[in-house]
């Protein structure tokens, strides 16, 4: 019967038909890791074990080989080490089980709740890390290439018998005055653990500093480079992971931007001290040689990384026009004023430092995205600063959108690591025009200010985003207002998130989210689930907080009924 149109067919895409055809053609050079991803497709996570009982510690994320998973204690004083079973290690508890969701109460369904995550996980170790003073913050995570070593960082409240000295806490003339109210001082310790072992293989501390542990702000790890940006004293530590798990000092970037400039500098002093000495020994009345010893909050020369902003400034300026030299000299004083806020690593020499007022930087602002802010690349092995960009500029825009890749440094999984982005993945590009063009049609919004807000993300936080298969775009469609490969917390609705294959346009599975009784909590409350995807099988985890101290933990697993 003729229809008057052309009836889409659609593929066979069994599990079986994939196997067939892997064996039979041979897929094109280079493409060997798409063709194999796209199994995904048929092995999903498709059942929902609402509320499952875990133990009492805060659930973090998957190691990136996704053997261990690690979560903090309750008290927040140590780290909890386990290994992960593999996706199918509760299939003969589940075997009578049907549907695509566990949610009603009985004797069976609750013996399941309660012994299900013994059997997706083993605790390995208990790595005691804090004392009564000091708590680990539960953000805070970073995880080697090798899978063999985690950074933590714990934060201790700084003792007020006696207090912190003025120069305990401004150690240098780019200190900022602390926000006690929102971002009070504290004394920070960063711990690198052994997940094999268990053992806690070296610390660093941090005296009377702001450092953001939260979502990694703070800290930064490229490959074995660890990068630590101290806000109070506006310096970055750059340090290095040795193959025994030791941390080894590299250099401090920010008074002193070489190794051996304090040497320089102390040699200049004690030249102009003798000077001094000399002259009060003939007679002239120098100043005394004890008064000429300068607190280094008090130096007048600008830092060295500072300066060297200033001068690429300078250059810049002066190459371009008499109006941009002009301009530079107008707002010298707005430019020295700067304050690094955020920073990452690029790669192993390169990083990009986001500048703003000071108001900014110690969150004396109310919305600092909107401030005005600068984006500096340095390279720290040369002491160079290659490139300066506002928050408005197009031309970052333009290197974010095109090589977004770069800037998310997503550690490989076993050589097959591979993130969405809108970089390589043409549906996460219309997704981020989508935005961009909301922004611009937005009330009080436009072009400069679409730039802004997605400016707003970089510097980007470490291992922040996730690689597993059933978040990428090419394999599967689904709404990212409820779930997406940046792991922060979304807002948790009422009804299941459904993922959708990309070839076929058929629902593939769903992650059920809801509360217990599938309605919403009274009021007003806004509802927030925070994900954990395994990166590579079919498992993943889902933490909604239900009070101040309850949370709803659902696993999202494989399940064949039988």
């Amino acid at each position: 019967m003729d229809l008057g149109f052309k009836v889409k067919t659609v593929k066979d895409l069994s599990i079986l038909h994939r196997l067939r055809n892997r064996e039979t053609f041979i897929s094109k050079p280079n493409t060997h890791h798409h063709v194999a991803r796209k199994f995904y497709c048929n092995i999903l996570p498709n059942f929902t074990i609402i509320d499952v009982e875990k133990p009492p510690c805060f659930l973090r994320k998957f190691s990136p080989d996704g053997r261990y998973f690690v979560a903090f204690s309750s008290d927040q004083a140590s780290l909890e080490i386990y290994s992960f079973k593999g996706p199918a290690a509760a299939e003969d508890l589940l075997a009578e089980c049907h549907g695509d969701v566990l949610i009603e109460k009985s004797a069976r369904t609750n013996n399941i709740r309660s012994t299900v995550f013994n059997r997706f996980f083993t605790l390995l170790h208990t790595v005691i890390l804090g004392d009564g003073n000091e708590h680990l913050n539960r953000e805070c995570s970073l995880f080697t290439a090798n899978s063999r070593y985690i950074i933590v960082g714990s934060a201790a409240s700084i003792p007020t018998d006696p207090p912190p000295t003025f120069h305990e806490a401004h150690r240098n003339n780019e200190s900022v005055s602390p926000n006690e109210q929102r971002a009070p001082l504290e004394n920070y310790t960063l711990h690198i653990i052994d997940l094999e072992l268990g053992v806690c293989c070296d610390t660093r501390q941090y005296i009377c500093d702001k450092i953001f542990l939260s979502h990694n702000q703070g800290l930064y790890l490229y490959d074995n480079t660890l990068a630590v940006l101290s806000v109070q004293q506006q310096t970055i530590h750059i340090l290095h992971i040795e193959e025994n798990g030791k941390l080894q000092d590299v250099r401090s970037i920010g008074r002193f931007c070489y190794e051996d400039d304090e040497i320089y500098l102390s040699l200049g002093r004690e030249t102009h001290e003798g000077r001094a000495y000399c002259q009060q020994m003939t007679g002239d009345r120098p100043q005394p040689l004890s008064h000429s010893v300068v607190k280094v909050f008090n130096e007048k020369p600008i830092n060295s990384l500072k300066h060297r902003l200033l001068t690429f400034l300078y250059k810049q300026a002066q190459a371009d026009s008499p109006y941009e030299l002009k301009r530079f000299y107008r707002y010298f004083d707005q430019f020295r004023e700067l304050r690094m806020w955020k920073m990452q690593l690029v790669d192993e020499s390169h990083l990009l430092i986001k500048y703003a007022s000071e108001d900014v930087v110690t969150l004396r602002v109310q919305d600092p995205n909107t401030q005005p802010a600068f984006f500096v690349l340095y390279n720290f092995n040369t002491t160079q600063v290659l490139g300066v960009w506002e928050n408005s500029s197009n031309e970052l825009l333009s290197l974010f959108e095109n090589f977004s890749d770069q800037f998310r440094n997503v550690l490989p999984l076993l050589g097959d690591g591979v993130l969405c982005s809108a970089t390589n993945n043409i549906y996460a590009r219309q997704v981020q025009a989508r935005f961009k063009q909301t922004i611009i049609n937005a009330r009080n919004g436009g072009h400069t200010e679409a730039v802004k807000r997605i400016l707003a993300q970089l510097p980007i936080s470490a291992q922040s985003y996730s690689s597993s298969p059933y978040l990428d775009l090419t394999l599967f469609s689904y709404d990212d207002k409820w779930v997406s490969v940046m792991e922060r917390p979304k807002t948790c609705g009422d009804y299941p998130i459904r993922f959708y294959g990309r070839q076929s346009n058929l629902l593939k599975f769903k992650i059920h989210t809801g509360s217990l009784a599938g309605k919403s909590p009274g009021g007003n409350t806004r509802r927030l689930v925070a994900f954990t995807f395994h990166p590579t099988m079919p498992f993943a985890i889902s933490v909604q907080r239900k009070s101040n101290s309850q949370y709803i933990v659902n696993l999202h697993v494989r399940h064949v009924p039988s």
